[in-house]
């Protein structure tokens, strides 16, 4: 059964059987309040969040050496799919958040992503949020998940509960090695950065 994380709460990747994990698939999901608010009849809230446009979040991850984000280059997002190695590919931009299951998967190959890098930062931002009068305090049902893709198991879920009003972008959690191992740190973290260049200079 899938471990259900806490805010902060770290844990080791591995398979249910206790094998060491080579591959993982990140799911992150999230749900437009308008669609909460359609899905229990409407009313008031509904017809207020019925006047803005829909959400786009976009889903990206740093890859990191010695801990830092230290070349433009190692950013994966809906811009660049795949990293230079490889060994990560985002399997596509999801524009509004409708729909059931993840609305963005991350590809992770550990077996393949060479040896300098040592951490993996997740993160979610709402495109043009400023312009748009957007923020996460407009998200419900946000998570982030790690599945195991041979077997399509869920092995761990963090949902992110915290009150995320006024928040641009969102720090979701990290996928770090320490001792020869792979661990998850659920971090959900809601940030005021506009896009991916001020998130950028968070790990520099």
């Amino acid at each position: 059964m899938a471990v259900n994380l806490q805010k902060g709460q770290k844990v080791s990747l591995k398979k249910s059987n206790g094998r060491k994990l080579s591959k993982l698939m990140v799911g992150l999901g999230w749900d437009s309040a308008k669609q909460s608010q359609e899905n229990k009849g409407g009313g008031f809230f509904s017809r207020l969040f019925n006047s803005t446009p829909n959400i786009d979040c976009d889903a990206s991850v740093f890859v990191c050496q010695g801990g830092k984000f230290v070349n433009k280059d190692d950013l994966v997002y809906f811009g660049n799919l795949k990293h230079k190695s490889g060994a990560i590919k985002h399997m596509g931009d999801n524009l509004t958040g409708d729909g059931e299951g993840d609305d963005e998967q991350i590809f992770v190959d550990l077996d393949d992503l060479p040896s300098q890098y040592d951490k993996l930062i997740f993160v979610v931002n709402i495109y043009d949020a400023v312009s748009r009068k957007q923020h996460f305090g407009m998200i419900r049902n946000a998570y982030i998940r790690i599945i195991d893709p041979d077997s399509r198991e869920e092995l761990c879920r963090f949902n992110l509960s915290d009150d995320y009003t006024d928040m641009l972008s969102m720090i979701a959690g990290e996928v770090y090695r320490y001792k020869d191992e792979w661990k998850f740190n659920a971090v959900g973290s809601g940030t005021k950065d506009t896009g991916l260049a001020e998130l950028s200079r968070r790990f520099q």
